[in-house]
Order: structure tokens, then C-alpha cells, then sequence
């Protein structure tokens, strides 16, 4: 497996930073070329199940998840099912212990590359790419979350 962890830190509590998060098709709005759509119902809760397709136009790639793990408001575990992206996806939210200093949300990508040498081989040089992808879109994330706790309609 290949670990990528990402961290940032929100200003606002956990309760509403997991609420954001796990509405799954707003991540539409924040994550970078991504388009994210529930499966069945609002796939909150184990058992739900997510898509995401990345890419531009039609040249892209479908991550199938299901929810595995549901601890709200700090843990959330899917895991990938896909063709492409396949192993363990997670966040966690920890509230600071002073309720105004927000919290920190953790972004977990455990990924099993197919490809074998090869695949991890392109891999390594993705990586770099990849990581500031999800730091890019946790920060826009983090940017919409603020904006809303603050009463402003403004997006990031």
C-alpha cells in the first residue's frame, strides 16, 4: 500500500467541518476535477456507497467507494472499489481543545497502485501531484467551511 496524508487546519468546530465533508456531492464544488454523486440515499453511514469521477470531458476515471467506517464527527473510512483506485480512504477531524482555534482535518489515501513495479514506479512520480491536489482542494474546502461559519454566501 502507498500512504498519502494530507492535514489542514479548519477554522471552525468538528461537528461542522464533518457535516461538510460528508455531504459527498458538494465535494463537487471543492474538489479539484472531481464530480462526486451518491450511489443510493445520502451514503452516510456504513454501507453507503460513493462515486467519483475525475478527469476532464470524458478522459478520466470512476472511483467507486463504500462506506466502511462511520464515527461521527471525527472518523470516516471508505473503502476504494474501483478499477483504478483501489485500497483504504479516510479523514479525521480533531477539535482543538480551544473551540476557537477550529480543528485539523486529516485526508488518508491508503492505495493499492496497479501495475505492479511499473505502477509503483508511476506512482512516485505522481505523487508529488497528487498530495498538492488534495492539499489544493482541502484548502478550498477549508475556505467554503469558514465562509459559512462566518454567515457569508461568498464561495472560496
Amino acid at each position: 500500500m502507498n500512504r498519502v496524508s494530507v492535514s489542514i487546519r479548519v477554522q471552525a468546530d468538528a461537528e461542522t467541518v464533518w457535516t461538510a465533508l460528508t455531504d459527498w456531492e458538494s465535494q463537487s464544488a471543492w474538489m479539484t476535477a472531481t464530480t462526486v454523486r451518491t450511489v443510493d440515499g445520502d451514503g452516510r453511514g456504513v454501507g453507503g456507497r460513493i462515486e467519483a469521477f475525475t478527469g476532464f470531458g470524458r478522459f478520466g476515471f470512476l472511483d467507486t467507494m463504500e462506506v466502511t467506517e462511520w464515527r461521527p464527527p471525527s472518523w470516516c473510512e471508505v473503502w476504494h472499489t474501483g478499477k483504478v483506485v483501489r485500497g483504504t480512504g479516510a479523514f479525521e477531524i480533531v477539535q482543538a481543545a480551544d473551540p476557537a482555534a477550529g480543528s485539523t482535518l486529516t485526508w488518508f489515501e491508503d492505495l493499492d497502485i496497479p501495475g505492479g513495479e511499473l505502477g509503483a514506479i508511476g506512482f512516485m512520480l505522481v505523487r508529488p501531484l497528487f498530495e498538492f491536489g488534495v492539499l489544493h482542494s482541502l484548502r478550498k474546502f477549508a475556505a467554503l467551511v469558514e465562509s459559512r461559519s462566518q454567515g457569508s454566501t461568498a464561495a472560496p
